[in-house]
Parts: C-alpha cells; structure tokens; sequence
C-alpha cells in the first residue's frame, strides 16, 4: 500500500526527502466506467466488412473473419468473426462422419463455454430451445472488459434465396433488418456461466421494435463478447434460409457475413447507410487520488548536482542562500520500505520557493 511520498526536492537543513501522507491525503476506491467503440480507432460504427483470402481451406469450414478494410492493407485489421453451429452436425460437410463435422464442433464449443453444464441446447426466449446457431465473437483487447450493452446494432438484409457453392458465394435481396440487445427493457437480466445474459431483439438506435411483445432473435453475453443468433428464427422470421444439409458444405457463416455486410447491394451508399454495424466496449477503472501538499518551507533546495558548485558544495547561485528556488517536475510514490511504486510527472515544471505553496494531485487507475 502507497503510504509515504518521495520528492525530488528536499528540504534546508533536513536529511529526508520523504514526506509522510495523512490519512485525508488518499482518496482511495474511486470508480469509473469507461467506454469507447469496439472498432479500430475507437469507432462505434463499423460500415465497411471483408472477409480474407488469407484463411486456410480448413479455417474457412469453421468461421469467417471480418476485416474493416481490404486484408492486404497494413491498417487492415480482424474486427470480428462469424461461426455457424448446429447441435447435431448439419449444415457442414462432415466428410462421411456427421459426429466430426464442423458445424457440430462450433456448437458444442459455445454450449460448454455459454451454457450450464446441465444445458442441451440454447434456448431463444419465446422460441424454445435451438439446434441451429450463428455466433459472433470479438477478440479480447477490442471488448476491453465487455460489450457495452445498450450499443449493439447488428444490420442483416434478408435473404429471399441463397445459392451456396465452395466460396460460399449468396445472392441477396430484400430489406434490412437492425438486431440490438434488450437491455433498455430487460432491466434484471439473467446471470449464466459467463455473466449477465441478455435477448437478442429487433430495434434500432436503443429502442426496442414492439416492447411489449417483442422479437426475439437470440441471445447476447456482453461479459464474454459473444453474441447468439437463433439460426431457426433467423429463418422463420427474415426467411434467410439456413442450409441444414448433412452431406454438403452450407457455408451459412458466409451467408451470414454477406447479409450483415451487405454484398450484393447494388448501391455503395445504401450499402454504408444501411449496413453499419454498432457496438461499444465497457470497463471499469477504480483509481486513487493522492494529494500531495508542499509547504511553502519544504522543498526549496534541489539535490539536483548543479545546483552547487566547487568541492565544497556552494550553491551555484549565491542569491539563493536567502531565497532559493527550485522547480518540481517529478513526485515518486513509495511504500513504508522506501520501494518505489510510481511515478508521476507534471505537465510543466511548478516553481517552488520560501514564498510559494503547491498542492499536486496524482492519480493512479488500476
């Protein structure tokens, strides 16, 4: 624990250059939360979706990766990724074994991490349980320490026919739907295995479409930065048409993608209007504050070599044996051991004399 002070300048005739706190001086447990887009540069709004040729074969029948610029740019980053997942292997091409197949993996990844041990499926508020999911996921350091809820807005254009081959290509047509978090009416979400678990609902700009009956398309865990599409009401609902086959590759997290990034849309500017993707992080900063208070009879010589001059250590300006002056630039925070835990720098030098008083606050976030 922080409890003494170290300063660079140490006061006439003292040995120490230690200044002890008082117990007024820390202001400790101060929190705060934080947000900032989830996107490259802090963006809230992702409007611009492409997938990579850098995937592997392999890759490809598992999950989708979503740059926010062409992959071969240097700023070009993965923003997001897309899985399709079914409880029973179809959808996937299982290579003559439907227990093996890719679609079955994904499922029962997510069902170990999201879901109670006890759990067989997931399960859609209003729809019951579900053998046929799409899962968004973000990676770590963009989350920060969750989703913010109450962000989210996920653009999907409904698809009236699908054409599924290698590349996963589809053709789209119809409107776009907005899918949000319910967070603004759910107000006593449930709490699962990873968190707080709320329903994936359709809404735009944080209202919910029909509150009091609303339509539920799945579910969102902002504790774990994942969110759960219901791939059965996706189809029921928008007519998206999941390929359920059990002897063909379905590539339905392509299919996927493309509704969300919206490929396929003749026009770039309906494109970019209707097709961004909303989504803030959320943390937590707890800080202390430390106010160190400088005396106007502490701290006015340096321990600075030039401040003296000659072997017998005069100072180097002889109008300061009457009125010294010294500038503070750096407070370093040590322990009860004399160990140094931090240090803090001050935006510009403060001047410190017999005649001047200062009083700096520091601030640590963990």
């Amino acid at each position: 624990m922080i409890n003494s002070i170290k300063q660079k300048y140490q006061p006439i005739g003292q040995t120490t250059v230690y200044s002890k706190f008082a117990t007024e001086d820390i202001i400790k447990q101060q929190n705060e939360k934080v947000t900032a887009g989830v996107w490259s540069n802090g963006l809230a709004n992702l409007d611009t979706h492409f997938s990579s040729s850098y995937q592997t074969t392999t890759q490809k029948q598992y999950y989708v990766d979503v740059y926010n610029g062409l992959p071969t740019a240097t700023d070009s980053l993965v923003q997001y990724s897309i899985a399709y997942g079914h409880r029973l292997g179809s959808g996937s091409d299982s290579q003559g074994e439907l227990n093996d197949s890719p679609s079955r993996a994904i499922y029962s990844q997510f069902k170990q991490v999201l879901l109670e041990a006890t759990a067989d499926s997931f399960v859609t508020n209003g729809s019951g349980s579900t053998d046929s999911i799409y899962a968004i996921t973000f990676k770590r350091n963009r989350i920060k320490e969750r989703l913010g809820v109450g962000t989210i807005e996920i653009p999907i254009q409904t698809i009236a026919s699908r054409v599924a081959n290698a590349t996963g290509s589809v053709t789209t047509s119809g409107a776009v739907i907005t899918l949000m978090d319910d967070s603004t009416i759910n107000l006593n979400p449930t709490i699962g295995t990873y968190g707080r678990v709320f329903n994936l609902v359709s809404g735009s700009a944080g209202t919910v479409f029909n509150a009091s009956a609303p339509h539920y398309y799945g579910t969102v865990y902002p504790d774990f930065g994942c969110i759960i599409i219901d791939g059965n009401v996706l189809d029921q609902k928008v007519a998206f048409k999941t390929n359920v086959s059990s002897s063909s590759e379905g590539n339905n997290h392509f299919a996927l993608f493309r509704a969300i990034s919206g490929s396929g849309t003749v026009l770039d500017a309906v494109r970019d209007n209707q097709f961004a993707f909303y989504a803030r992080n959320e943390e937590k900063i707890t800080s202390t504050h430390f106010f160190v208070r400088v005396k106007n009879p502490h701290f006015n010589y340096s321990n600075n070599p030039s401040y003296v001059t000659g072997s017998n250590g005069d100072l180097s300006q002889t109008t300061f044996k009457k009125d010294p002056v010294t500038y503070i630039t750096t407070v370093g925070l040590y322990n009860d051991h004399n160990e140094l835990l931090a240090v803090a720098k001050v935006s510009k030098p403060i001047m410190k004399s017999f005649s001047k008083e200062a009083l700096i606050q520091v601030k640590l976030d963990f």
